[in-house]
Parts: C-alpha cells; structure tokens; sequence
C-alpha cells in the first residue's frame, strides 16, 4: 500500500540555471511522505539530463519526459502518473521553505479541506516581498459560495483577486482535481492557472486559507513576453480562458456577478497584453485608460514589471506617448528601446505631465502613490485607470467579444 501522501509536480521547460535549487529545496524538505515527479515538457536544454541525474540520487523522484505541449499538458502529464492523495505544484524556476509540505499537509488534514491556500514570497532581483491572503480561515461550502466565490476573480477593487490564481500556493485533493484539469483545453495558454484554480474552487466543499508564506516565487525579467505579435490571438486565447470560467463557474454563481467578473478581468488582462493602448478596430481609433493623459503627453512610467515593459513596447510601435523617464524602486539593468529604468528618485515635477503606475493591483497603486508623494511627487499628475463599467463593455464589444466572451473574429 502505498504511504504517499502528496505528489509534487513540477513542469519543466528552459530553466536549467533555476532547476537545482528547485528540486534540492523538495527533496529536504522535512515532510517526507512524498513523491517527486519532474515533467521534462521536450525541454532544449540541460533540463532533462539535471532531472536524471537527481532520479539517480533519491527514488521519491519519477522523471516523465514528453513532448513540448505547454504548461497544462506538462501539469495533466503530472496528474497522470500521480500516487498521492493531494497534489502541489511547483514551478521549476522556484523554490519552497524548509517545511512546505508539513505545512500544506497539516492545514489540510486539521481542516478535511480539498483547497489550502497560503502566502507566498516574491524574489525579485534579491529582494524579497512578503504577499500574504487577506482573508484567512476556514470556511465550509456555504461560505465559499456566498463569501469566496463571489469575489475570487473580482473583489470589487481593479482589478484585484479575492483569491489568487495561482497553483503553486496550494495544496489539492487529486480525486478531485481531475474532474477539474482534464476538462481544460490545452489551447487555454493564458491564464492556465487562473483556469484550474477557480473551477476547482467551485467543486470544493471546504477551504482553508492560512497567511503562513511558504513559496518563494521568482519573478525573472527573461520570462515575461515584451510585446504582442499578433492581437486576435492574444485575443482568442482570453476568450478561451473567460468562457471556461464562465461555463465553469455559471453553476455557483449568478450571472449578474459572473459577467461582472470576468468583464473586469478580461479588461485588466487585456491592459497588461497590451500596454494600456488597445485599438479600436471597429471604431478606428486608440482606447487609452489612462485618465487625463492624451496623445503627445510628457510621461514617467513606474514599474518595470509585465504592464511597465508593455507600456514601453507598445509606444515604441505607436508613438502615442513621450515617454521621458522609465522608474523603479526595483532598480536594475533593463531596457526597452531607448529608455533604462531609473530610480524613482530620479524624476522632478517639472519634466513630466503624468505619472503612469503601471499596475492594476489597487493596493500596490496606492501604495506606491504614498511613496511617491512623500518624494515629492505632485498627486495630481499621478493618473488612475479608466474603470468606466459602461467603457469597458462597450470597448470589449467592440473588440469582437460576444456575451460569452468568446472573441468571434479570430482567423
């Protein structure tokens, strides 16, 4: 019989420089009743010679090599061959604290939970923040439904998650995520988490949400994707994410609320891709959500995150903008164009019009804008996101996605 108690799965693709301290972080960890299976996705380099040799030093490691199919076949191929009871996911570029699984395993036993969510450390550049759940506790199936799901893609603040989407800060039951992970198209390739994360969370019948941070989450400049090739793509691939979730989630939650959801998620998705400017194909013309700005504008742009670099992308194409200084508290070498980030001590009032915080998370604006002003920042010049629900539905209507938010005018 086995004594596996959790199966650890982790998707491998291009990551050799990280890969080491993943695995190594796993295999001392002090819960022991585990297995460890290293999903080789037809990686080009070193991956799958660094994940044999580890299967060669500790028989909790199985190795699966496949073909390249994405993130959620790698994490299907992992479901697969799983011998535990509950299921984590860590990604290959990451590590885990010392006691991850004891964690994990005891919330959920002490619990009966088929989800446990946890807090999560996010590395970047060296520095490490602490990102903690705002609503800890346990909360049975009448209160997921009427507490959890009702703001878990949407908490009413833009454009901020009650629940986040990712898979690696939790722990889940296997029996049940695979009357999840099956039913998901591998051609949802943005968003996979957000996919497995909230129609899982609308099966379970008992959650618990601990603050206790446990997964240090590396953010990596070379994996964030700088520009948009092709928008009908990016485009049709949202419309396969937003109408999962809402054939998913229809069951549990009343349409009202659901639209409003994933309205507002499809729109901050579409922000990031995009670089804030989205085009108007049926109307002609530029949607900019950055309130009081126009065309021509002196702007500093903060954050040199995914939203920060594909502001910068995007102006480079359409010299909508002039961006005359790039700023960060994360100061480091990275450069879009002509522009180089900064620190953000760097701007005075006097050479900018606006201010453009590149974030959708409300709390991370705010909380920047109060750094800001303390600096001496002016407040005024500090701008704000076009939440307009009306805006919004008509922009997204516009765009081609119809009251299922499938985009109907991909080619």
């Amino acid at each position: 019989m086995s004594t596996i108690k959790i199966s650890v799965i982790v998707p491998i693709y291009r990551i050799e420089k990280y890969l080491p301290k993943c695995i190594e972080s796993l295999l001392e960890q002090s819960f022991k009743d585990f297995e460890l299976l290293l999903i080789d996705d037809g990686s080009p380099d070193n991956c799958p010679k660094i994940c044999d040799e580890y299967a060669e030093t500790d028989n909790r490691i199985k190795v699966i090599h496949k073909p390249n199919g994405g993130l959620l076949s790698a994490r299907k191929a992992g479901l697969d061959a799983a011998l535990g009871t509950y299921i984590a996911y860590v990604d290959g570029d990451d590590w885990v604290d010392h006691f991850y699984l004891d964690t994990l395993y005891k919330l959920a036993i002490a619990n009966d939970a088929d989800l446990v969510v946890t807090g999560h450390f996010r590395e970047f550049d060296g520095k490490i923040e602490t990102i903690k759940p705002k609503n800890p506790g346990f909360y049975d199936e009448v209160k997921i439904k009427s507490e959890i799901l009702p703001n878990a893609i949407f908490n009413g603040e833009f454009c901020e998650h009650g629940m986040s989407t990712y898979v690696w800060n939790k722990l889940f039951r296997k029996d049940l995520l695979k009357q999840v992970l099956y039913g998901i198209p591998n051609e949802v390739i943005m968003g996979e988490d957000a996919a497995i994360t909230y129609s899982y969370l609308a099966l379970s019948k008992r959650l618990a949400i601990s603050k206790i941070p446990l997964y240090y989450y590396r953010q990596r400049h070379d994996s964030i994707v700088k520009s948009i090739e092709n928008p009908k793509i990016e485009y049709y691939r949202l419309g396969l994410l937003m109408n999962y979730l809402k054939t998913k989630l229809s069951p549990v939650l009343d349409e009202e609320n659901l639209n409003n959801q994933i309205t507002y998620y499809l729109y901050s998705q579409i922000l990031v891709r995009s670089g804030g400017l989205i085009y108007n194909e049926k109307q002609g013309y530029w949607f900019n959500p950055f309130l009081n700005t126009e065309k021509g504008s002196k702007i500093v742009v903060y954050s040199s995150g995914s939203f920060g670099q594909h502001i910068l992308s995007t102006n480079l194409k359409t010299d909508y903008f002039k961006i005359i200084k790039w700023i960060d508290v994360d100061f480091h070498d990275l450069k879009v164009g002509e522009n180089t980030v900064n620190p953000i001590s760097s701007i005075q009032n006097d050479e900018f019009d606006y201010l453009v915080i590149a974030t959708i998370n409300p709390l991370i604006h705010k909380s920047l804008k109060v750094e800001l002003e303390l600096m001496g920042i002016d407040s005024s010049k500090i701008v704000k996101i076009n939440t307009d629900t009306t805006k919004i539905e008509t922009l997204i209507k516009d765009l081609g996605f119809d009251q299922n938010f499938i985009f109907t005018q991909h080619q």
